[in-house]
């Protein structure tokens, strides 16, 4: 039972993406992190599970360690990976690879895998995460045939691969495509499509002047706004008495998720759509957004306000 509730608590904490541990989880601690706080939350509603768990334990078979928690984590994501290849199979499938590096400077290679399953359905399943101590395309391939063997999917079903442009991951002679081509010839290279749109759509931006000025001033006007917490503040406020108004002349609907107070988005270069979003919080904002830059002007004191 002690164990059990350790694994319901890890369980559910890894399907609501919430962290484990906290940063003070001594016995005099107020909040000891999500992990400890759930046993204590589970003992409180069970007197046989408050008996036998935490301070009640014996001091080697606790199950609350981080070592613990972490080995209970491993052992999730081998049935998860498991259950994945058991739908491949034996089946032809397409790698998916991209890489990036984390908040601690570690280069991290993520696999995906696109397939077909028994029901004739596409599917695409994320497979590992993998550290890899370099990006060249060499040390990308000997990772991924690692982690393919690893799962007993074999290299030659391959029959696609999906990567951006970077010229180790695309690359005529050397790029990872070609090392892969080489060992199985059926392993098409296609560039990601949506990386490849986006890439076209920034450049066509930037050499029309028209559109180029348009997203410039746009920019300028999201970051003078929201840089500030006072001008956040003032925008919020601004929104409120707006809708008000708007309410009190039934010019708006009302009702469970309408007229919820946001902030502008900024664009970004990587997801064409973010200009989207950006252009139309800033569509609907477009009130309380000039009333914050009428009192910026009017109150402002340097050259830049």
């Amino acid at each position: 039972m002690r164990l059990k509730t350790s694994i319901d608590a890890i369980k559910w904490l890894t399907f609501q993406a919430c962290a484990f541990r906290g940063h003070d989880e001594s016995c005099n601690s107020k909040n000891q992190g999500n992990f400890l706080e759930m046993l204590k939350l589970l003992a409180s509603y069970n007197p046989q599970v408050e008996e036998i768990i935490l301070d009640k334990a014996p001091k080697n078979v606790k199950y609350t360690s981080p070592k613990i928690q972490k080995e209970l984590l491993h052992v999730f994501a081998r049935k998860v990976q498991d259950l994945i290849c058991n739908e491949i199979d034996d089946a032809k499938y397409c790698l998916i690879v991209d890489e990036s590096r984390d908040i601690s400077k570690r280069e991290q290679m993520a696999i995906v895998v696109r397939f077909v399953d028994k029901s004739g359905f596409v599917r695409e399943r994320f497979l590992d995460l993998v550290h890899v101590k370099d990006t060249t395309s060499l040390t990308l391939k000997t990772e991924i045939c690692a982690i393919l063997s690893h799962h007993n999917l074999n290299v030659q079903n391959i029959r696609g691969q999906g990567y951006d442009g970077a010229s180790n991951m695309r690359g005529e002679w050397n790029g990872l495509q070609v090392l892969f081509l080489k060992d199985c010839p059926y392993a098409y290279y296609i560039h990601c499509l949506a990386h490849q749109l986006q890439l076209a759509l920034v450049a066509v931006k930037r050499e029309v002047p028209q559109i180029h000025t348009f997203f410039q001033n746009m920019v300028f006007i999201i970051n003078a706004v929201t840089s500030s917490s006072k001008r956040h503040d003032e925008l919020q406020a601004n929104q409120i008495a707006e809708i008000e108004h708007l309410k009190e002349i039934e010019e708006i609907q009302t009702g469970k998720g309408l007229n919820k107070i946001g902030t502008l988005q900024r664009p970004g270069d990587t997801r064409w759509s973010s200009h989207f979003t950006a252009i139309y919080s800033l569509i609907r904002m477009y009130g309380a957004t000039r009333s914050v830059l009428i009192d910026v002007a009017a109150q402002g004191t340097t050259f830049s306000q």
